[in-house]
């Protein structure tokens, strides 16, 4: 069955009161996949856990195959790097959390029709590479040029636009040191896996995962903002199919739960025994550090602080918080939520925009507690 390709002016389709997920859809989610959230318990997920996102297909790179970097542009020195001589550069290991734009984007009403996620799109890893503006110190580039853009190696068509996938970061965020861009080779001290971006990708912490370019093959510094279809037409915050929206960055505060007790198998929806249970998760943010997490036990009326982990440094990294909760016979809805330390907490009321992009709306696991084996799970599944 052929498919009418729209073009760049058609706005981001929203789904019909009550439809479903689509064949389309269902696409998407077989190719990508979200982080299991009982992983939330490792430190640094591992590769096949972590979340995936591709948006075309994953180029094929078999093992000595010539592979080169190139930094041009508004540049003295252009650059044509192999993966060996960004070795040369004094390597950097950052531990960073990435997370998808459209993180909880399935939960929102009315449904932007795109990669159906729900809160699984995140997963924190330790980035090895050189330093960007390392790269662009070698280059010579020109300190008053208004962008830098990434082009990577993967290929496709977006509402009719045949693109490579291109990003684009401004001038002052690629040369700066906080947070430190890289170009990484490396996840958790391996070589990067194919579906990660082998064997070059940037890494921006605190920014969403739509600035982590993959399969990184072009650097190219611009005298003019860039207006590729990545960064003028999707990935923006808009209300309206006209609005020219605002571009979406860094990654809002958010806290998770590591689901409760064991799951209904096809629902998820979780079941715990009466007594002591302890709630664990991790909270991140990419403006600015995490400084609180407060959990519900029912549905939000009410909160409670719950225990952050020290400090470990890791300043792009999720932390790990606890809390003991006492389960009572009966229906709950768990909830936890993250501020911080700009103030920033995560809202109770969805944000909506058309693509869905950066809603940080708090996570309901609905839970029974029951001292019965075998009980029901709770109606309606965890999100």
């Amino acid at each position: 069955m052929g498919h009418r390709l729209a073009d760049a002016s058609t706005p981001a389709r929203l789904a019909a009161p009550e439809e479903g997920i689509g064949r389309d859809e269902l696409a998407l989610a077989t190719r990508n996949h979200g982080l299991p959230l009982e992983a939330l318990r490792h430190d640094i997920t591992p590769p096949g856990l972590h979340y995936v996102l591709t948006h075309y297909d994953i180029p094929y790179v078999p093992d000595g195959t010539p592979w080169h970097l190139t930094v041009d542009g508004r540049v003295r020195r252009p650059l044509r790097l192999d993966p060996a001589a960004l070795r040369t550069f004094p390597p950097v290991t950052t531990r960073v959390t990435l997370e998808c734009a459209g993180n909880g984007r399935a939960l929102l009403t009315p449904r932007p029709v795109s990669q159906p996620w729900l809160v699984e799109a995140v997963g924190t890893a330790d980035w090895t590479g050189a330093p960007l503006r390392l790269l662009l110190a070698e280059a010579g580039a020109d300190p008053a040029a208004v962008d830098v853009v990434f082009t990577g190696a993967d290929h496709g068509i977006e509402r009719g636009v045949e693109q490579d996938y291109q990003r684009a970061l401004p001038m002052d965020v690629a040369l700066g040191d906080d947070p430190e861009v890289l170009v990484a080779y490396a996840m958790n001290g391996a070589p990067l896996p194919p579906q990660h971006g082998r064997p070059l990708r940037l890494v921006v912490p605190g920014w969403y995962g739509m600035a982590h370019v993959k399969w990184l093959r072009g650097i190219t510094v611009v005298d003019e903002p860039f207006t590729g279809f990545q960064q003028a037409v999707a990935y923006r915050l808009r209300r309206h199919p006209d609005d020219e929206g605002e571009p979406v960055t860094r990654i809002a505060p958010r806290a998770l739960l590591v689901p409760p007790g064991f799951p209904d198998f096809m629902s998820r929806a979780r079941v715990v025994r009466p007594g002591p249970v302890a709630l664990e998760g991790r909270a991140w943010s990419g403006q600015a550090p995490v400084t609180r997490v407060e959990v519900s036990a029912d549905a939000g009326h009410t909160w409670e602080d719950a225990l952050l982990a020290p400090d470990d440094g890791s300043r792009w990294a999720w932390r790990r918080w606890r809390h003991s909760w006492t389960a009572t016979p009966g229906e709950h809805v768990l909830s936890a939520r993250a501020t911080d330390a700009e103030g920033h907490r995560q809202p109770l009321d969805q944000s909506w925009n058309r693509g869905g992009f950066a809603n940080n709306l708090v996570q309901r696991v609905p839970v029974l507690c029951s001292d019965e084996a075998g009980s029901p799970a709770p109606e309606g599944g965890a999100s």
